[in-house]
């Protein structure tokens, strides 16, 4: 029987296909006992190598454009497999219990799971679904079949959740589009999503309910629309979307060498995110005017010991290479909160990781590691334009600590010979509300400014991105958001300062008007969306949202700033 269900589109694109529903992740797995207690511990310790063995594979097809958004997931995962307190468990449970392996699976998870449901914090808490994830491998490993993504080729995954790690999976065995119960159209896997161009829907709370195995569905990853049994009207309509999205790609193709200009004569600078030579080649070819943000981690996080100056410095100087005399802005080392590494440099079990001890602050408290990366930047600026970017700034004293270790690097690499540039710009992440509100003190100190949304709505809002019960609250489109905004980019261009915005804010199509208005004229985005950036900058009038800036900034809540883009925000076709 036909059913329409509204839920929200997170990753665009129209498919048709048969469902394919996994239910919630909860091992339902009946108490039963061994006899050979060693045979079912080897059992379970084979199922942790092939688990392992996984992870590797993974790890290394993310060598790309993938790899933060999804590396550092499979890190947190790789640690929770070697976590003694995880496998110790299962092998006493299975000793003592003489249980199966599957049953002492079940019991650990439930164990750890009701540590973490009891704890304070929001983020702690939600680490339970990463738990998930492990024992569901592990599980699937016990029984020599694939995770339960497997056999989805050609279909529709309708399921409660689902992990950045499972999404590059899915997409090679496939799967069609992911409808998911709960989420978040700003969440790292909806963000992954897009970059994979796969269509997700997210926020289809009656999904797992009302749809069942081999329904056939409509799915519209740009709106949201889910069919089930649809009518010959609504596959018409799914065939013209489907048309409409394949047009769309051949015509934004064509804007991969025009001008990000909009509709009166104004440029405005697209610079791409990237952490991999193949970012670095994508960017370029779209004609990308630098890279505005080149993350450092991947070193750090794809290895068990700490890069040196030269893998570092070779790391940088491909980089500034292969963008060809376009500038390249390197961010300095940020790990901690969620981004785990295996070198041990991320402190472990911090109270409340989030606000603890990540980015500039890290490096730091580990001159010594500092130094060895500035030093590796420098010496990368002698084969094209730097900028070194800081992240997690929140005061004046944090940039006066880096330009004066930066000073004596300079120094230092003077001495010794080095090539490098006359002058290398730094500049320093906005994402922590205090240096947003500290900033007349100490934007002197800096050359340029980059805004990273993602992490100064979390932190403006105290909403967690990734919590999806409290999805709703977490938005960029709140009052307090761009008036700080908008202070910011006022405040650097009183005092000429470059000021870019990046995350997902930056890499919204819908968005960009906004962000006009706001006098940004600076963009750093995945270069998997630039284009569609690129698109709706050039169906704007700078001038004109300029000018109705007021109307915005006196907006008091979500409504009032949905009505003025409404009523100033659309854009022409390019």
């Amino acid at each position: 029987m036909r059913l329409v269900l509204n839920a929200n589109g997170a990753s665009r694109g129209s498919v048709l296909g048969r469902a394919r529903v996994r239910l919630p992740h909860v091992l339902e797995v009946a108490e039963a006992h061994v006899e050979d207690v060693d045979a079912e511990l080897a059992r379970l310790h084979d199922a942790i190598h092939v688990v392992r063995g996984e992870m590797r594979v993974l790890q290394e097809r993310l060598q790309g454009a993938l790899a933060s958004e999804v590396g550092e997931f499979l890190d947190l995962h790789a640690l929770l497999l070697d976590d003694p307190e995880l496998l110790q468990g299962l092998d006493t449970l299975i000793r003592s219990g003489h249980y199966t392996a599957d049953y002492a699976l079940r019991l650990q998870r439930d164990r750890i799971a009701g540590v973490f449901a009891g704890m304070d914090d929001a983020y702690l808490r939600s680490r339970i679904d990463d738990i998930d994830q492990v024992i569901g491998r592990l599980h699937a490993a016990l029984h020599r079949r694939e995770a339960d993504t497997g056999g989805v080729a050609g279909e529709i995954l309708v399921t409660d959740s689902i992990a950045p790690t499972e999404l590059l999976q899915l997409q090679a065995q496939g799967v069609m589009a992911v409808v998911t119960a709960g989420g978040s159209m700003l969440s790292h896997s909806a963000i992954l999503a897009r970059s994979l161009h796969l269509p997700l829907v997210v926020g289809a709370t009656k999904a797992l309910q009302k749809i069942n195995d081999g329904d056939v569905l409509v799915v519209d990853g740009g709106t949201g629309l889910i069919i089930r049994e649809p009518d010959a009207i609504d596959l018409r309509a799914h065939r013209t979307r489907a048309r409409e999205y394949a047009r769309e790609r051949k015509q934004l193709n064509r804007l991969r060498r025009e001008p990000s200009r909009t509709l009166d004569g104004v440029d405005i600078k697209l610079w791409a995110n990237a952490e991999s030579r193949e970012d670095v080649a994508e960017a370029h070819a779209l004609g990308a005017a630098g890279v505005g943000l080149y993350r450092t981690e991947f070193l750090f996080l794809n290895s068990s010991q700490l890069p040196d100056e030269e893998a570092q410095f070779r790391a940088y100087r491909d980089v500034v290479l292969g963008m060809t005399g376009r500038t390249v802005t390197i961010r300095t080392l940020d790990v901690g909160a969620d981004k785990a590494d295996r070198t041990g440099l991320a402190l472990p079990n911090e109270p409340n990781p989030a606000l603890g001890v990540r980015g500039v602050r890290l490096s730091l408290l580990r001159d010594a590691l500092f130094e060895t990366q500035l030093r590796a930047m420098v010496r990368a600026s002698g084969y094209g334009p730097v900028r070194i970017l800081v992240p997690m700034v929140s005061c004046r004293e944090e940039m006066i600590a880096v330009r004066a270790m930066l000073k004596r690097v300079v120094a230092d690499l003077q001495r010794e010979g080095h090539a490098m540039a006359e002058g290398i710009p730094l500049g320093a992440m906005i994402e922590v509300p205090s240096a947003a509100i500290a900033l007349p003190g100490f934007i002197g100190v800096l050359d340029f400014l980059s805004i990273g949304t993602n992490d100064l709505v979390q932190y403006l809002l105290a909403v967690d991105r990734n919590n999806e019960s409290l999805g709703d609250l977490y938005t960029p489109l709140h009052p307090a958001v761009l008036r700080m905004l908008h202070g910011i980019v006022a405040l650097a261009n009183r005092r000429s300062k470059s000021v870019s915005v990046c995350g997902e804010m930056a890499a919204d199509p819908v968005l960009v008007p906004l962000l006009l208005a706001l006098g940004l004229n600076e963009l750093s985005l995945h270069p998997a969306t630039l284009l569609e950036v690129r698109r709706a900058i050039r169906g704007c009038d700078f001038g004109a949202l300029r000018a109705n800036v007021p109307a915005l900034l006196r907006a008091h809540d979500r409504k009032s700033i949905a009505k003025w883009m409404q009523a100033f925000g659309s854009v022409r076709a390019a």
